[in-house]
């Protein structure tokens, strides 16, 4: 069992600044958990907790079920993968991950078959006797990785270990985490500020802002029934359009939800709402395009298909009334239905939206 249990974790450095206040968290055994949020949020503080390299103000870390809020980093059954990769440059390939191994008493043997075994699943068999500068980054990243797994821990930690590559090897070795993840069935803990990376590869998400988290669940949950504004606006690529209503509460929709159609176009009362605008920008994104629409209200994304769009020209927004979220006075989700139909007429009523 390799699941870890957070219990009221407080975290304060020089005896004032509170980074983390009464945390608890609980990620499943097996499971691929990301720690998203924006810079300075308490994740990378919270993922060197787990690992020991920082120590607990107060609360308790468990483990497998055993109190580790004490134990040293060594003997905690963790693997760390950090950005900046930490692999050793005058060292080959195989001489990296032998490293570890050798300081553990591993005898020579199994350490052989463990590196060739590791390097297999990384697929760098054919570097092990190569030296790091000759090797690419998406290859250094996959050392790190071969180290750590090397170790056969119960839970791998991963702080932001993709930042330093491009876009295109990115993408790729999020996938090879992934299908690394479901071959090895060990517990991934990984902090990005990236919404996409914690999007395509958590099977839960939790989601930080300023040592509080703001919600965790699977990214389906977190996209389509966000708890509150902040988390509206942090997922999703772009985030939901939010804006202010004139009592101070604010309603939103999904980029992807809007449509577009020319000013005049006969509308559907019963299902749509609409506001007219002004097409700002325009940007093409392969299959879609994303257009930035000036209207009464303020500036909104619409994300689709339709390029037919072109700048400064007049365009009606169309929503479903089922597509729009609202906000209470703290930007918490309201979800009671009465309250909803209020403030959705409200806006019929005060041409925020014409339906």
């Amino acid at each position: 069992m390799s699941g870890i249990l957070l219990q009221g974790i407080k975290k304060t450095f020089d005896k004032s600044k509170t980074i983390i206040d009464k945390l608890d968290l609980e990620i499943e055994d097996g499971s691929f958990t990301v720690l998203v949020g924006p810079s300075g949020c308490g994740k990378t503080t919270l993922l060197r907790m787990i690992a020991g390299l920082e120590s607990v103000t107060a609360g308790r870390i468990l483990i497998g079920g055993n109190d580790m809020t004490q134990t040293e980093p060594g003997d905690r059954g963790i693997a760390m993968v950090f950005q900046n990769y930490a692999i050793y440059p005058h060292m080959t390939v195989g001489e990296n991950i032998e490293f570890g191994l050798r300081n553990a008493g591993v005898p020579r043997a199994e350490r052989l078959r463990i590196i060739d075994q590791t390097l297999r699943s990384v697929g760098l068999e054919e570097y092990e006797r190569t030296k790091p500068a000759k090797l690419s980054g998406g290859q250094r990243q996959r050392v790190a990785l071969a180290r750590a797994i090397s170790k056969r821990p119960k839970v791998f930690l991963m702080d932001e270990p993709l930042s330093n590559l491009d876009a295109q090897l990115r993408d790729q070795m999020r996938t090879e985490l992934i299908e690394l993840h479901r071959k090895l069935g060990s517990t991934f803990v990984y902090v990005t500020h990236d919404q996409i990376e914690a999007m395509t590869m958590g099977e839960r998400i939790v989601i930080m802002d300023k040592g509080v988290i703001r919600q965790a669940g699977t990214p389906r949950e977190i996209y389509r029934d966000p708890s509150d504004a902040f988390v509206a606006r942090f997922i999703g690529n772009p985030g939901m359009n939010i804006l202010s209503l004139p009592s101070g509460e604010s309603w939103g929709f999904r980029p992807h939800d809007a449509r577009l159609r020319p000013p005049g176009v006969s509308l559907d009362r019963s299902l749509d709402l609409s506001v007219d605008g002004r097409i700002v920008t325009k940007e093409i994104l392969g299959s879609e395009v994303l257009y930035c629409i000036e209207t009464s209200a303020g500036k909104v994304m619409a994300k689709m298909q339709d390029d037919g769009f072109s700048f400064d020209d007049d365009v009606s927004l169309r929503l479903n009334r089922e597509s729009v979220y609202f906000f209470d006075l703290d930007g918490m989700r309201i979800r009671d239905h009465s309250i909803r139909s209020s403030l959705l007429e409200s806006l019929a009523v005060r041409n925020a939206l014409i339906a």
